[in-house]
């Protein structure tokens, strides 16, 4: 018989948050993987327990390499926990290719659930919670954080974002260049630890706040964009949207379809505003010429 692999949330900052079920399953794993295993050693003995299986480091350096081994051990029939420093694993942490392993070896995979730095963000934000999407991180280089957050400039659901104090001030700018400063959205620092804050406000104001650099664990909120009152998209509007995406390196046809599918416009009437935009380009060129040359 295969073993099982356990997915164990870990505190994202209160150690008293930890799931009942967390200290059980170090005790008793025949094999724990952890992303830092001092911080799990430190967890432990904090939850009052000593695990009694192998330790072994599981990181985003090692993913690779390790995962067959673990697989190996699940498919010997070895209870596998794995831990992050902070959440559910696979969330923008170290998990995914291990599960997709095992999946793909028909090994069974378990969850122990635990906080999560997504959802308690997004309750606090006060933004509409109904509908929401988790966009992790953003490129770090600005070329793409900024072609990614215009991506998401129509994305109608609540969006959440991870993020690093030293580029929070960054993001931020960016997401009000993208989104228009006055979008509603909130900044969530160091949550469920003793200095926990969250700051809400529009875009362009909180980027002003974090100018000068936050300090923590960052997760960012944003409101998504308001529905498009009917016909208020104009044939020059569905233009500019086009070509703005093919100054950032998008091909026409791409750019065009991505276009229609933000606006909800379709592609033959997006493509008929950038031939006509074409169109009337020149001739006002010409008009122009002709009342200088005059």
């Amino acid at each position: 018989m295969t073993g099982l692999l356990i997915l164990a949330g870990t505190p994202i900052g209160d150690v008293g948050d930890a799931p009942p079920r967390l200290a059980a399953e170090l005790a008793t794993a025949d094999v724990v993987a952890a992303e830092d295993t001092r911080r799990m050693w430190r967890l432990a003995n904090a939850l009052g327990v000593s695990p009694s299986g192998r330790i072994v480091s599981y990181f985003e350096g090692n993913e690779v390499g390790r995962t067959p081994e673990l697989v190996e051990a699940l498919l010997g029939g070895s209870r596998v926990l794995l831990v992050t420093d902070a959440g559910m694993p696979s969330v923008s942490d170290p998990g995914y290719r291990l599960v997709a392993a095992a999946v793909e070896q028909g090994i069974r995979i378990t969850a122990v659930p635990g906080p999560s730095a997504v959802l308690t963000a997004l309750a606090l934000s006060g933004l509409p919670v109904d509908r929401f999407c988790f966009e992790g991180f953003l490129p770090r280089k600005g070329g793409g954080r900024g072609s990614r957050l215009r991506d998401l400039a129509a994305e109608p659901r609540t969006m959440v974002f991870f993020e690093s104090p030293h580029r929070v001030g960054d993001s931020l700018l960016a997401m009000a260049e993208a989104f228009g400063a006055e979008r509603p959205a909130a900044v969530c620092r160091e949550l469920t630890k003793t200095y926990e804050e969250v700051k809400r406000g529009p875009l362009g104001e909180l980027a002003v706040w974090a100018a000068d650099g936050v300090r923590g664990e960052i997760t960012v909120v944003v409101q998504g964009a308001p529905p498009a009152a009917p016909g208020a998209l104009d044939a020059v509007e569905l233009a500019r949207r086009v070509a703005l995406r093919e100054e950032a390196g998008e091909r026409r046809k791409e750019a065009i379809a991505a276009v229609a599918a933000d606006t909800g416009v379709p592609k033959r009437e997006v493509f008929d505003a950038v031939v006509a935009a074409k169109t009337a380009r020149p001739q006002s060129e010409g008009r122009a010429g002709t009342a200088q040359r005059g």
